[in-house]
């Protein structure tokens, strides 16, 4: 299980007194404002937020110690984490992208499929990236019908490809 979860990631700047543009990848999108202290990938640094209020497609966020354009310019593209347990537990058949991330894709059968090596969401629904062993990647709709068994304690999701139904 992954220790630390993305849950945002800071855009262009806001203005001129240091805001920042803020895309959160949370259920709820100004829940990323509850979750305390947000860090950078390489936990180098951390970011708290002053403010936060809901704009047009984004957020918009003060963060402490951020107070000029230039200041929040330096940040652009800047990945928020926070550690796993500060998260609350997903629901039943809910999963974190990042718990679905280096799950083995398996058919029915259990032959391998590949790895889910990234979850796209273009905003039609979830899409899981496959990256077989040789070849190119798969792109699958996450649902019951294509995914229907995720199971993260073992490591892997049994995957029946359009192709394949009846």
């Amino acid at each position: 299980m992954v220790n630390r979860v993305c849950v945002a990631q800071i855009g262009a700047p806001h203005g001129v007194r240091g805001e920042v543009r803020l895309r959160s990848f949370t259920e709820d999108p100004m829940a990323v404002a509850r979750y305390g202290p947000l860090e950078s990938e390489d936990g180098s640094r951390s970011f708290e937020i002053e403010s936060i209020r809901p704009a047009k497609g984004h957020l918009v966020a003060r963060l402490r110690g951020v107070n000029d354009r230039d200041a929040a310019k330096r940040l652009t593209g800047t990945e928020l984490f926070v550690p796993r347990e500060r998260l609350p537990a997903p629901k039943e058949d809910e999963f974190y992208h990042a718990d679905l991330i280096g799950l083995a894709a398996v058919d029915g059968d259990g032959n391998q499929l590949g790895t889910i090596v990234a979850v796209h969401n273009f905003g039609a629904g979830d899409i899981l990236e496959i990256q077989p062993a040789v070849g190119a990647a798969m792109l699958l709709p996450f649902t019951q019908a294509i995914v229907p068994t995720v199971d993260i304690k073992r490591g892997r999701v049994v995957v029946v490809p359009p192709e394949e139904k009846e």
